[in-house]
């Protein structure tokens, strides 16, 4: 019988390092670091390349005490039971999927939250990130998720009247709590770019740097409920802004938000579900979180949801 090489090339769950076996080659992967090397000269046949994503981010609850008004996460009431999103992330990680991101909603509105994210920590080999607000972090929760969260990544959409104007939150309060997010996990901030936030770009990105941001998202608002997303002026002047950005914060982009950036990607043979997939908190299973279509993993587990769903997209490709 042919061997996996997923199952036998990491020593253990909490081992840092996690192997993945690709159409681009050997993917190694350092979860406390951040470290990834690829190893394009191995080739291997498609039947050892990895099943699982690459990311899967996952949608623990829709609830959200803020209320900006391009986000697209569903207003319907939804949360994921705690033992069933265990279970598909310790599928995901056996089947070789290299890290979580949590987000929702809000995830630390979520009411496991802090025990969930050390439990994937410790008992699986993906990273675990998530993406809030940062205003429900207090000294307690900080503490209890230190350590078990691996990158932190934090929505500030605009700065000072900006931010508040679209989050109804104070800057001065975000500042605050960002002190917290330090003492968590490196991390990064994200930036939803429209015709009222292009402006604090300069602003903002010189704030992610003062602040110590290993990354700055810029995530071109898309098309939501009663929202257009981000019209052709802004997006023109997004590329313009990015191919004069001189700052040292480095720049990253959304996949849905890229057309007409300046990118690279250093796995172009990975692509759609290979690379990614997302779970809503209704658990669906979804090639975006931007899709209102996908598969309800049901008992059988979320592999066979992605086996379904992988269908579904090549029978309409």
């Amino acid at each position: 019988m042919e061997q996996n090489p997923l199952r036998t090339a990491h020593p253990s769950a909490r081992s840092p390092l996690k192997y993945r076996v690709g159409p681009s080659g050997l993917h190694i992967f350092d979860r406390q670091t951040g470290i990834n090397l690829l190893f394009d000269e191995v080739r291997a046949r498609q039947s050892q390349w990895a099943a699982a994503p690459r990311q899967v981010s996952v949608a623990v609850t829709n609830a959200c005490d803020l209320a900006c008004p391009y986000c697209y996460a569903p207003k319907t009431s939804a949360t994921l039971d705690f033992d069933s999103v265990v279970e598909w992330l310790e599928e995901l990680d056996a089947n070789g999927c290299l890290g979580v991101g949590f987000g929702g909603g809000e995830p630390t509105v979520y009411p496991r939250f802090a025990e969930l994210c050390r439990k994937i920590a410790h008992e699986t080999a993906l990273a675990v990130t998530f993406t809030t607000h940062a205003h429900r972090l207090n000294n307690e929760l900080a503490s209890a998720l230190a350590g078990n969260v691996h990158f932190v990544r934090v929505s500030m959409d605009g700065v000072g009247d900006t931010y508040e104007s679209l989050r109804s939150r104070s800057f001065s309060s975000l500042c605050l709590r960002l002190e917290l997010v330090r003492q968590i996990a490196c991390f990064g901030i994200n930036f939803v770019v429209n015709s009222q936030t292009l402006a604090d770009l300069d602003a903002a990105t010189e704030f992610a740097a003062e602040i110590g941001a290993l990354e700055f998202l810029l995530l071109p608002e898309q098309p939501t409920w009663g929202r257009t997303g981000i019209d052709e002026n802004t997006a023109l002047a997004l590329r313009h802004w990015v191919s004069n950005y001189r700052g040292s914060v480095p720049l990253t982009v959304s996949t849905a938000g890229a057309a007409g950036l300046p990118t690279s990607n250093p796995l172009p043979n990975e692509t759609g579900l290979r690379a990614y997939a997302h779970i809503d908190a209704s658990g669906i299973l979804k090639t975006s979180s931007f899709e209102n279509a996908g598969v309800a993993i049901g008992v059988d587990g979320v592999m066979r949801a992605l086996e379904v769903l992988r269908t579904r997209v090549e029978e309409n490709e």
